[in-house]
């Protein structure tokens, strides 16, 4: 008994081997959720543009650095200066405070940080995988406290969203 348990298991095990396998030589398909070609192996990340009219002097390097990250955990790409099979650009295009709940003495009771982006993805090896488009995510924080206090956490927070969002319309393809 003990032997026909344990002989269904490792078919079980073999089963589920071969399946990755097939998947992984399949090369499109990763388990990181992203779908790279397997003959695309260089990506160009370059420095994002500030254009936004209120300034921050350290979102550019902050957002180019964990873009460069995620891809550097997620894919198998050699980020390389110039020329790459894939290239990303990015720009910083809006970065804005608003309020967002007003108490009954019309006074904001909550404030909210929205930082916009547009980038340009191009793959050279498939053109028909580029991509422009524009992405904005936000941070809310009490209005008691200002924005210089809580300006680092807020943008850390939103650099996350706007990174995942990137990814994810680039290499991921969601």
């Amino acid at each position: 008994m003990k032997t026909r348990k344990a002989l269904s298991f490792l078919c079980a095990a073999l089963s589920l081997c071969a399946a990755a396998c097939i998947v992984k030589a399949c090369g499109i398909y990763s388990f990181s959720g992203t779908s790279i070609q397997p003959d695309v192996k260089t990506i160009t990340i370059n420095y994002a543009e500030y254009k936004a009219l209120k300034v921050n002097p350290s979102l550019s390097n902050d957002l180019t650095e964990a873009l460069k990250e995620k891809y550097r955990k997620l894919t198998k790409l050699e980020q390389v200066d110039m020329d790459g099979d894939m290239e990303l650009s990015c720009e910083i295009v809006g970065y804005d405070v608003k309020a967002t709940a007003v108490t009954a003495n019309e006074v904001a009771a909550q404030n909210r940080l929205t930082v916009s982006v547009k980038i340009y993805f191009t793959n050279r090896k498939y053109p028909e995988d580029d991509v422009e488009q524009s992405f904005s995510a936000y941070s809310d924080y009490d209005s008691t406290q200002s924005l210089d206090a809580v300006e680092s956490s807020l943008c850390e927070e939103i650099i996350e969203k706007l990174v995942e969002d990137i990814f994810n319309a680039t290499v991921a393809q969601w």
